[in-house]
């Protein structure tokens, strides 16, 4: 985020806010990580290994590959025991997120990623559905200097990852291969995972004014083995067995899955922008949970969608105006049937039905400069989304049914300028959330959709103040206060303990503060810090048992939290990097009554970068975990039988190399 140079200052421009925009003139909290954060060293296992810099965020579940990693932004997706909800994610411009708002980050190549963009805080006024916070991921493009490369990675816990990619173009034509194969039994029994994955890229410029791009990605993953959670007493004596009931049913996912999309952008001869997507998704999916009635899930998926937008100019010698208008349409259809799992052997069939979700959102943004320094935006958007369930196993009634749920999301910003290189902003954002297809489900069992279960909404009030300390230091600050109505809350019964059902929560207030600082003080050095306040807590909810948990802090988030990182870099290529992260104490169920203990994390990497010739090479080793500190990765929100606890691993290494040759570099 630094230049070279003491005296000049990079200009960073990001897209998250669906208008190009300077980094500094967004009105609300926004960060940037860098491809080499992602790929460069790392050993890929998934997204928070570069992620943690940001503040606001919290990750957990790196490790259970048929759980997912859990993502959560201001506490928005923390709900989640399998998947990411409340986060909207694009890669490539093309939305992860589906029309009823659940997201899996399993077909996210980490080892093509160039860019990854964070708008911390509620964006239902541009994305609609679940935008409590936005993941904007861009992959490499190709360049005039073409490339093959191959990368080789080993470690601990049966980890191997084995990679090749090759990019490059014309003027007019640049295209990116990226081909991964990852093979990791775990550090626990029962957590083996294979997942191979293709993902490519290629852009076509016409003309100067306009751009096509292709996107496909495939991702096959045959086995993710779920050794599930544990109690804390289980997780003492033995943190690397998995749950025998989880061995006994053979928990675990497959799935396959294919994604292409395309893209136009043009630039107009009147100054405007005109962007246009298309895009389809195919996704196979199988699911053992550890119990058996109902235990064995099949889904088929198809979703597809399409949007635009447009925006305008409207220059005139008093100030700059820009108008934005466009739409999305999302169409999800599942096929979703349920088995007996008679411990891992599929017996007959106990539900069978199609579910379908339409979202359709319309909106409209302003942005008017009112003299040299302040700035304000305005958003407004609509957005209907439909769900319906067609059953198909009636043995037990015909459960079939619709329901619609709809919200209109305002936000309003404004950006002031106090030098040239430090701003304040000031922001009010909505959102909203609508239960997933998943969380629809009925807790005794039935088909169709809980009646009882509602959206969720949130109201986030916001100031910030950011910019440069010099070329060389750069400062972050957030405050924000968010209300929820009708905060959706999981919960296990007895009869399907692994398996999550949702209630709504009166009215919760979440309050925050973010810090990051960053300094490049030497050519060779630099260091990041972030810290993360919060205090969530509900203020109204009484579940369907009578239980009080007004005044109880909300469970999966910590009050505290601390990422630090110094990184080297030396003229002949050698690097360095140590960063330590720390998590507080939360607690792990409504009512208080289970908390996880707070824990540091320390983690080395180091390698050297050499060219000879026509070749890159870069070895590299890092170590996870380095000081071998107990602590739990994952933590099952209110879970049956007190089962909270999926253990992390101790001390972990990996080491690899990449090779790349570039045919036209003869140095």
């Amino acid at each position: 985020m630094f230049a070279v140079a003491d005296d000049e200052i990079d200009l960073i421009i990001v897209t998250a806010s669906r208008m190009d925009k300077a980094l500094d003139t967004v009105a609300g909290a926004i960060s940037v990580v860098d491809g080499d954060a992602v790929q460069h060293a790392r050993q890929q296992l998934s997204l928070d290994e570069s992620m943690a810099r940001v503040p606001g965020m919290n990750f957990q579940n790196r490790y259970n590959s048929a759980q997912d990693l859990r993502i959560s932004i201001r506490g928005f997706g923390s709900r989640s025991n399998f998947g990411v909800r409340g986060i909207k994610i694009l890669v490539d411009d093309i939305p992860e997120t589906l029309a009823d708002g659940q997201t899996q980050v399993d077909s996210i190549d980490l080892g093509s990623v160039e860019r990854i963009e964070v708008l911390r805080g509620p964006s239902s006024a541009l994305y609609g559905n679940a935008a409590g916070g936005v993941i904007k991921i861009s992959s490499e493009s190709g360049s005039v200097d073409p490339f093959v490369e191959t990368r080789l990675s080993f470690g601990d816990f049966g980890f191997s990852k084995h990679q090749f990619k090759a990019a490059g173009g014309t003027e007019r034509v640049d295209y990116m291969l990226n081909l991964s194969d990852l093979r990791f039994d775990g550090h626990r029994a029962h957590s083996f995972a294979e997942n191979m994955q293709v993902n490519s890229r290629l852009n076509y410029r016409p003309d100067d004014s306009s751009e096509l791009r292709f996107v496909f990605n495939h991702t096959d993953q045959p086995v993710s083995d779920d050794a599930g959670a544990l109690t804390r007493e289980e997780a003492l004596l033995d943190p690397r067995q998995a749950r025998a009931r989880n061995v006994d049913f053979d928990a675990g996912e497959a799935l396959d899955q294919q994604k292409a999309g395309i893209s136009y952008k043009r630039e107009t001869a009147t100054g405007g922008t005109f962007m246009v997507r298309n895009y389809y998704l195919w996704r196979d999916f199988a699911n053992k949970l550890p119990f058996a009635s109902g235990g064995a899930v099949q889904l088929d998926r198809f979703f597809a969608g399409a949007g635009a937008s447009y925006v305008h100019p409207f220059p005139s010698s008093n100030y700059d105006n820009r108008v934005m208008i466009g739409f999305d349409f999302d169409r999800q259809d599942d096929d979703r049937q349920r088995f007996d799992n008679n411990n891992g052997v599929i017996g007959d069939l106990t539900f069978d039905q199609n579910e379908t979700v339409t979202s359709t959102g319309f909106f409209v943004q302003d942005e008017l400069s009112i003299g040299e320094n302040v700035e304000v935006s305005l958003g407004l958007r609509y957005d209907r989304v439909d769900f319906a369930v067609s059953d198909s196993f009636l043995a037990d009634g015909d459960d079939s049914g619709s329901r619609y749920l709809d919200a209109v999301s305002p936000m309003l910003g404004v950006v002031l300028d106090i030098t040239p290189d430090i701003n304040m902003y000031a922001s009010l954002s909505s959102s909203f959330q609508t239960p997933t297809s998943t969380e629809f489900a009925n807790p005794d069992g039935s088909g169709g959709f809980n009646p009882n279960l509602e959206p969720q909404f949130a109201d986030n009030y916001e100031i910030g103040i950011r910019g440069y300390l010099s070329a060389r230091q750069r400062f972050e600050m957030s405050v924000f206060t968010i209300d929820v109505e009708d905060e959706l809350i999981p919960f296990e019964i007895a009869g399907s303990p692994g398996r999550d059902y949702y209630a709504n929560a009166g009215q919760s207030t979440r309050k925050g503060v973010e810090l990051s600082y960053s300094a490049n003080p030497l050519p060779w050095l630099n260091w990041i810090v972030a810290y993360t306040w919060s205090d969530f807590k509900f203020d109204q909810f009484i579940d369907d048992n009578d239980n009080d948990f007004a005044g109880n802090k909300l469970p999966g988030i910590p009050d505290h939290s601390v990422f630090a990182e110094i990184a080297y870099e030396h003229s002949s290529g050698f690097y360095g990097a140590i960063d330590a992260q720390y998590i507080g104490a939360l607690f792990a169920n409504n009512a208080n009554t289970e908390s996880i203990d707070s824990y540091t994390l320390t983690s080395l990497r180091i390698g050297l970068d050499k060219t000879i010739g026509s070749f890159e090479l870069g070895p590299f080793v890092g170590v996870h975990n380095l000081f071998d500190e107990p602590y739990t990765a994952n933590v099952r929100i209110n879970a049956f039988g007190g089962r909270f606890f999926e253990p992390g691993p101790g001390r972990n290494a990996y080491a690899g190399i990449s090779i790349r040759y570039r045919p036209d570099n003869k140095s």
